[in-house]
């Protein structure tokens, strides 16, 4: 239950800085916040997010999407195409985005001794610890799936 109430109150802070983020950072900093959250979300270095599902995520116009991911891919940040987006350079991501990720990414690993994102992945610098739930005797990641 506890580890339960933490994932909530870390969520509850993504949401709030998401929606500051929304109102008071570019769409570029929107946007590598977004691709660096899924980033943290997956195992790998693509996150599976097409052009329209990021606009309506950050109420935005999908040109707006499409301008910024143009030019985040003109400076070898990421390679993008028809819902699929390659990481190439993850540290030039986090440089471009505002402070919100980091407030999210740190709320996550103070709250959550795993350092589990929303999806139950691990941040990318960190390595995930092996707890066990004592009822299912199951990760905690699966737990929160």
């Amino acid at each position: 239950m506890h580890l339960l109430l933490r994932y909530t109150q870390a969520l509850i802070t993504q949401t709030s800085q998401n929606a500051v983020c929304n109102r008071h950072h570019s769409v570029d900093q929107q946007i590598c916040r977004t691709l660096l959250v899924g980033l943290d979300h997956t195992q790998s270095g693509d996150v599976l997010m097409t052009h329209e599902l990021m606009a309506t995520i950050l109420g935005i116009r999908r040109e707006g999407v499409s301008e910024s991911a143009f030019r985040l891919q003109n400076d070898g940040l990421i390679r993008y195409a028809r819902g699929h987006i390659s990481v190439l350079d993850r540290r030039g991501l986090e440089q471009r985005a505002c402070e919100c990720y980091m407030v999210i990414k740190k709320e996550y690993e103070r709250l959550l001794p795993t350092g589990l994102t929303a999806a139950g992945a691990p941040f990318s610098d960190r390595q995930p610890r092996n707890y066990r739930s004592a009822r299912t005797n199951l990760p905690c990641r699966a737990d929160l799936h």
